[in-house]
């Protein structure tokens, strides 16, 4: 009810408000304000989700479906604040705690997050080579240089606001594919509607929850939105200008993420329909595309390919960027890839990734090593962020306020607590 009446509030104010300042908001000035949120969105939809996903619906049906509902509002918590941060104060996560932080404290948190972009680069790349396998039946190592090259010629001859529109249009086709996935099973809508507001743990459920709930917030996707927000602002040093990018900020993300939540949902409503109710366990994602050709329809094994070949590119790119601002950040500089240190920081992301892949004999352990780096640093990320969006010092009068810091230590511990629980589960093997 909250988030509605902020959702509300925001909505009249871009009706009543009136300035010379550019750009002047009417109804049709709130498209060019998503984006950025999009970018973010891809993170929540990325090659580990899918699997975590196909395994949620074809053992337990529509029963876990709640786990999206919920990983969307821990998401949409956490993500608003980091972009809340980069509009206030004009710099990315990475830049602001080598601002005002001890520089030995801040120079490590941000090492860690390099590692930890590196790690889930891992998973994105491996998730493109997937699904070239699927597609062509090329070997895992060549499927990764290929989707490598790919990613990198994206990142190093696109600006900005072209790639923004490259994933944009790729989060598209990868909803559209499961709209038309959607359309080829019969979905249980009642028990699906039941589902997403009804949390229930089925037995053995706990370590497929834990893996989604635990990973949807994703350390380089905090760095990447305090980043890319930047790109939608004006004459911010007027305070009525911030106080509006900060309600448009809002409503991109509860968009963004209402993107995410959809297609999350879609891949366990998939599962369901296709998969559970024919008593069918469903653990990898070449096994998913080979069972719902014969299942559905060959043309829903294809679109199922080619939509997590999107997903893998994607998500690459933005990890890509992700690692090229925190390494930047470093050095005190926002991302720009025509800059030296944010090459080499999308270099070290990109291609530290593809040979840790090469070097693992068993993509599977890439996967879980991959998840075991992301659950150590997450929580460094996290309580690095809420430190700093708290501190007047950094954020000036927009500084959180005590109840909205108690929302998100709240959200910031279930987080932690899932991770550390994901992490005492794969350990345990």
């Amino acid at each position: 009810m909250e988030a509605f009446k902020r959702l509300t509030r925001a909505v009249g104010d871009m009706v009543r408000f009136r300035d010379h300042a550019k750009p002047r908001l009417t109804a049709l000035e709130i498209f060019k304000y998503v984006g950025p949120g999009l970018l973010v969105t891809v993170g929540f939809i990325d090659p580990g989700n899918w699997a975590s996903n196909v395994a949620a619906g074809s053992d337990f049906g529509y029963k876990l479906l709640w786990m999206v509902s919920l990983s969307t509002v821990m998401l949409i918590v956490l993500q608003h604040n980091a972009a809340h941060l980069g509009i206030a104060t004009g710099l990315c996560l990475s830049e602001a705690a080598m601002k005002h932080l001890p520089r030995p404290v801040a120079a490590t948190a941000l090492g860690t997050a390099v590692a930890a972009a590196v790690s889930t680069a891992l998973a994105e790349l491996l998730g493109g080579a997937i699904a070239l396998r699927m597609l062509f039946g090329l070997p895992l190592p060549a499927g990764t240089c290929l989707t490598l090259v790919v990613v990198l010629w994206m990142l190093f001859s696109k600006s900005y606001r072209r790639l923004e529109k490259y994933i944009i249009g790729f989060v598209s086709l990868i909803g559209l594919s499961f709209v038309f996935e959607l359309s080829l099973v019969h979905v249980d809508w009642g028990q699906a509607m039941a589902g997403w507001v009804t949390p229930r743990l089925p037995e053995g459920s706990l370590p497929v929850v834990m893996s989604v709930l635990g990973a949807v917030v994703m350390p380089h996707n905090l760095f990447l939105h305090s980043e890319v927000i930047q790109s939608r602002q004006w004459n911010l040093d007027k305070p009525e200008m911030i106080e509006r990018q900060l309600k448009y900020e809002y409503l991109d993300t509860l968009f963004s993420m209402l993107i995410g939540f959809c297609i999350n949902s879609a891949m366990i409503l998939l599962a369901a329909a296709a998969f559970f109710s024919q008593h069918i366990s469903v653990a990898e994602l070449d096994q998913a595309k080979a069972l719902l050709s014969p299942l559905v329809g060959p043309a829903a094994g294809l679109v199922f390919a080619v939509s997590l070949l999107f997903a893998g590119v994607a998500s690459s790119v933005t990890a890509g960027m992700a690692g090229g601002s925190i390494f930047a950040g470093i050095f005190g500089e926002p991302y720009d890839i025509r800059d030296s240190h944010s090459r080499l920081g999308v270099v070290i992301t990109l291609v530290g990734a593809a040979v840790a892949i090469l070097f693992v004999g068993d993509p599977l352990q890439g996967l879980i090593w991959s998840q075991i780096a992301l659950s150590i640093q997450l929580p460094i990320t996290i309580l690095l962020q809420i430190g700093l969006t708290s501190r007047r010092a950094v954020m000036g009068p927009y500084a959180n306020r005590p109840f909205t810091t108690a929302v998100l230590l709240v959200v910031a511990a279930v987080v932690i607590a899932l991770n550390i629980m994901l992490l005492i589960d794969t350990l345990g093997g």
